[in-house]
């Protein structure tokens, strides 16, 4: 069970990457630019169809990015089919919360290979308990002439958008700034992540004011990954997919805050040839939430408007109000 828990406190002792980033940013910077590759992509086989996951970046938390697992999953079962067969879809459940401290292992079955399809089922372990179940099918190319899909939403482009980061920045110099919203631009700022984002309607990203739960974000992986390797660049959208995705459906209450969340489960589409280290517009919205539950889908669009990815994911979101400032 991937968990995020709002309010988590920050570690009172400084681990030997954070001590190592801090003597040394240049290199920090260097591995966060490469990160993508050198922890989610890169699994230790141990024996057929049996994987270890032993880097894990996990951003100031305890936790395990549940993106993150997802990717490495998908990373294991790519590596049990042929060369001419891609990742056309998977479906995830998150069982357990992941632990930073200990490695993943990853156990593939070959559930089946047809003539032009294949199915890999693949757990995720830790103490001996799965955190993940995966299943993820992969479809040989086959032309067809019934091609269609939706439009690609008309907004600007990523040139003329500022990142998350510079955001940020901007906000906390304006003078009237409350004191609450500088810690809180100050605790995102610090929470570097392994990818780049530009939101389409800067003015709404850390704005509280209700509005309709859809959002617009450019995204893209740091560093250089290069083409023709669509294994890799689905592996690595398969990460990127679970980033920001269940917040969405929070939009219309700023009037609360998500105590817990936890994504339950989570499906993702592969429809086209993309390369997940230059822009794609990632589309997300929620059309539903209730029991505290919430369900929200995404759509990846390269540039060129073609639809790269789909993916769904519902999680459980316990909130709780947001303290109001007195008036007195």
């Amino acid at each position: 069970m991937a968990e995020r828990e709002a309010g988590d406190s920050e570690p009172t002792t400084k681990s030997p990457e954070d001590e190592s980033a801090e003597s040394n940013p240049l290199q920090h910077a260097q591995d966060l630019k490469h990160v993508l590759v050198t922890s989610v992509l890169n699994l230790e086989e141990l024996d057929v169809d049996l994987y270890r996951g032993t880097h894990h970046w996990v951003p100031r938390s305890q936790r395990l990015f549940g993106g993150q697992i997802v990717g490495q999953a998908l990373v294991a079962a790519a590596k049990s089919v042929g060369d001419n067969l891609y990742a056309h879809s998977l479906h995830c459940y998150f069982v357990r919360a992941g632990d930073p401290k200990v490695p993943v292992l990853y156990h593939v079955d070959r559930t089946r290979d047809g003539r032009s399809l294949s199915v890999r089922s693949v757990k995720a372990i830790q103490h001996g308990q799965a955190i993940l179940t995966c299943q993820a099918s992969f479809h040989t190319l086959e032309p067809s002439p019934i091609q269609h899909q939706f439009t690609m939403p008309v907004v600007p482009q990523p040139e003329d958008l500022l990142t998350v980061e510079e955001l940020i920045h901007l906000y906390l110099s304006e003078p009237d700034l409350e004191e609450t919203s500088k810690q809180g631009l100050n605790k995102l700022l610090a929470n570097e992540v392994p990818i780049e984002m530009k939101p389409v309607n800067p003015s709404h990203s850390f704005r509280l004011a209700a509005r309709e739960p859809k959002k617009l974000f450019w995204v893209r992986a740091r560093g250089h990954i290069g083409e023709g390797n669509m294994k890799l660049h689905c592996c690595v959208a398969a990460y990127v997919s679970d980033f920001a995705l269940l917040g969405t459906a929070m939009l219309p209450y700023p009037n609360y805050r998500a105590q817990f969340a936890v994504s339950l489960d989570h499906a993702m589409w592969f429809h086209s040839t993309f390369r997940t280290d230059e822009w794609m517009l990632y589309e997300c919205e929620s059309p539903w939430a209730g029991g505290s539950r919430v369900l929200v889908h995404g759509r990846l669009w390269r540039r060129d408007g073609v639809l790269a990815a789909s993916c769904s994911q519902e999680g459980l979101m316990r909130v709780t109000p947001v303290a109001q400032p007195s008036k007195l």
